[in-house]
């Protein structure tokens, strides 16, 4: 049983630190000295671990991508793959119903994100974005050297858009949110694309396909608008790294420039095989979605049944704390049980566990150990 209250002790690790010679950081240059890396979620080699942590989806790929992907392993894999991925960016096009020239594709949403922060969010002003969100991005802004503002979440952790600054120099926002799974509606995006016409303003929809709505439509009315997804989650192609944008072709132009002064062939020829079936499966994509929106459902009443606080969630994933149990105990005695969710120790979410939504069997086998463990 976990004890009430208190706080987490720290583990021992047996790991020997890193340590920082200064005969290996003199080559460095200024700005790794300042740099604050990213931390992605463990990927722990744990026997018969049930990995609630990374977001990824607990199904797998469609038979159709297994088999685009192995009718694409031959002769010409010795050749370079196509630098436009013309037939990926058309079957993205066909998806959404936007032209092809509105659609760029990269190495995962992370590296189109990291073409964003160079090619357009870069300005005089400050980018703003949440204050609990997706931390890539202070990432990213100290990588590039940009001025960062935050506009902090409401005490139930919606983002009021309205609260954005009018001298923001860009914006960038995940609709759902991460790691809270709030959402934002379409007339609020609209707005401040209104609002601020001269700014770019980037809607990072990672777990979009999860329950709400894509802002993609609004692309035709908003210049300043870029839209971004993942192939890593709801179409469960994590391990191949695929990600699009869309926005408005002079807005592309920019990324462009930049994915040409750095890589000019981003997607290989497998990933591109797969990521154009992943997106022809549609009745196959769309009942694994509802699967995983089903398990949310069943795994919320459940949670609240056994005392969390459990935030509103249209993702593949929920945020939730227990009033009586330090967070970071919980995680640590799930840990023990070969169940690993993501705690975050930052201000304002230290509370909190971000649970990834499983199988139903993963589902269960999580609140059979809760139970257990609160008694």
């Amino acid at each position: 049983m976990i004890p009430s209250q208190g706080r987490a002790k720290p583990r021992q690790d047996s790991r020997k630190p890193l340590r920082k010679s200064p005969r290996m950081s003199r080559f460095w240059s200024q700005i790794v000295h300042r740099l604050t890396p990213y931390t992605p979620g463990e990927q722990p080699k744990i026997a018969n671990l049930i990995k609630l942590n990374t977001n990824e989806c607990p199904y797998p790929p469609s038979p159709r991508v297994l088999a685009a992907i192995q009718a694409a392993t031959g002769a010409d894999l010795r050749l370079y793959p196509d630098p436009d991925s013309t037939a990926l960016r058309q079957a993205i096009a066909d998806y959404y119903d936007v032209g092809r020239d509105h659609v760029f594709v990269g190495n995962g949403s992370d590296e189109i994100l990291a073409f964003a922060f160079q090619a357009l969010l870069n300005h005089n002003g400050p980018l703003v974005y949440p204050d609990i969100t997706y931390s890539f991005y202070p990432v990213y802004c100290q990588l590039n050297g940009i001025t960062a503002e935050t506009v902090a979440l409401n005490d139930d952790f919606s983002l009021d858009l309205d609260a954005i600054p009018d001298h923001a120099g860009a914006v960038i926002f995940p609709n759902p949110n991460a790691p809270t799974g709030q959402t934002v509606s379409l007339a609020a995006i609209s707005r401040l694309c209104r609002r601020l016409p001269d700014q770019v303003i980037v809607v990072d929809e990672a777990y979009v396909d999860f329950g709400t709505e894509t802002a993609v439509p609004l692309v035709q009315d908003h210049p300043n608008l870029l839209v971004v997804q993942t192939f890593s989650k709801s179409r469960a192609l994590a391990g191949l790294r695929v990600g699009l944008a869309i926005g408005q072709p002079e807005l592309l132009a920019g990324l462009e420039r930049i994915k040409n002064s750095f890589n000019s062939y981003p997607v290989d020829r497998l990933a591109s095989a797969g990521a154009i079936a992943a997106i022809k499966d549609r009745q196959g994509f769309a009942e694994d979605c509802q699967r995983i929106i089903d398990s949310r459902q069943w795994l919320t009443a459940q949670l609240t049944t056994l005392g969390f606080d459990v935030v509103p969630s249209q993702a593949n994933f929920v945020f939730v704390r227990h009033p009586q149990h330090d967070a970071g105990e919980l995680a640590v005695a799930l840990r023990e049980r070969a169940i690993i969710v993501r705690h975050f120790r930052l201000p304002r979410i230290d509370q909190h566990l971000r649970i990834t939504i499983g199988t139903r069997e993963e589902c269960s086998a999580l609140i059979n150990a809760l139970q257990d463990m609160l008694g």
